[in-house]
């Protein structure tokens, strides 16, 4: 599509690939700008191409007050992800720029994630595997990769928000008992609902069989989890990691699972990702995702739309014009017209 001057189309980037119907749908109201060969752009580049940008679709890139800066017309930034600890939301509210996310679409499915990996953990299922496509599984033993149970333990939840309550839900099932920690606790009946009990986070890790990790980064919850913490644990417990890398101190844990002192680990965050650290690939007591916690086409469509449908209203277009659904700092569109 081809816009004239005369109309003043608004302009974004879309700055990954992403579904080619919802690239469509965002033509119908903006100048775009795409990058369908997903080549990752430097922050350089990012803030080259937002020069002359109203709003920008994001999947997972880096906005920090440098490229703000660059950027005196953006107005909007809507991110593909419920996450948003790369936004520098300090600098977003200096700017004026509204930031976006997707809550609540990915919930079930993250926590599907989450509990796959728990049980692989637990039950040795990596190991299981590379045993099996090595060729070395020729006898039976009475030891043979025996694991931990799930059903009838001790599932604690750190981070009881709307992926930690769908995680602890899941429990029922197995017949578990729930503990969690949060910075506050939740309402009664949620609590009622999961029969979930508030333990402080030393009295989790030390009574938990097996932790999920369920909680935003910020600079407060850098290393949730470290060497301190991870001595709290059961020798035979697992944790599972389904929330951001940065909360687990990965070198600890890396430790902690070669001297047994915890059972098993799985993880689909890392410090750093996508470098990984090499130290958890001789282990063979962690069980390895690459971020896939909301890998379903179904979900990553809800995402994608829901973003769209972010920066299509927040730039003041389509039928919720000025209302986007889920913005992070609505208060900065109250300025605009100021």
């Amino acid at each position: 599509m081809h816009f004239s001057e005369e109309i003043n189309v608004k302009k974004i980037l879309v700055s990954r690939a992403i579904f080619p119907d919802v690239l469509e749908r965002l033509t119908r109201y903006f100048e775009v700008e795409s990058n369908q060969e997903d080549r990752i752009f430097t922050s350089a580049e990012l803030a080259a191409k937002l020069a002359d940008k109203d709003g920008v679709f994001i999947a997972g890139d880096r906005i920090n007050e440098a490229v703000l800066a660059a950027a005196p017309r953006l107005r909007v930034a809507a991110n593909m992800a419920v996450g948003y600890n790369n936004f520098d939301m300090e600098a977003f509210n200096r700017a004026n720029v509204l930031g976006t996310n997707t809550p609540d679409v990915l919930n079930e499915t993250t926590a599907d994630l989450g509990w796959a990996l728990m049980m692989a953990a637990a039950r040795r299922m990596s190991e299981g595997e590379r045993l099996l496509r090595a060729g070395k599984w020729d006898r039976w033993s009475y030891d043979m990769l025996t694991g931990s149970d799930v059903y009838g333990s001790t599932l604690g939840v750190i981070g009881m928000g709307r992926i930690g309550q769908a995680v602890a839900r899941r429990a029922r099932g197995f017949g578990m008992r729930v503990v969690y920690h949060n910075r506050s606790r939740v309402a009664a009946e949620i609590e009622r609902e999961l029969n979930a009990e508030y333990l402080s986070k030393p009295a989790l890790l030390a009574e938990a069989d097996h932790v999920v990790l369920v909680l935003p980064y910020t600079a407060e919850s850098h290393h949730t989890i470290g060497a301190a913490e991870l001595a709290l644990m059961k020798r035979t417990a697992t944790i599972t990691n389904i929330a951001r890398g940065g909360i687990v101190d990965d070198a600890a844990l890396i430790e902690a699972l070669r001297t047994r002192q915890i059972g098993a680990a799985g993880l689909d965050v890392f410090e750093g990702e996508p470098k990984l650290n090499p130290g958890f690939l001789d282990l063979p007591n962690v069980v390895l995702t690459p971020h896939i916690g909301s890998a379903t086409e179904a979900t990553r469509r809800a995402m994608a739309n829901l973003a769209a449908d972010n920066l299509i209203a927040g730039l003041g277009e389509g039928p919720q014009a000025g209302h986007p659904p889920t913005p992070i700092n609505p208060d900065v569109m109250a300025r605009w017209s100021r």
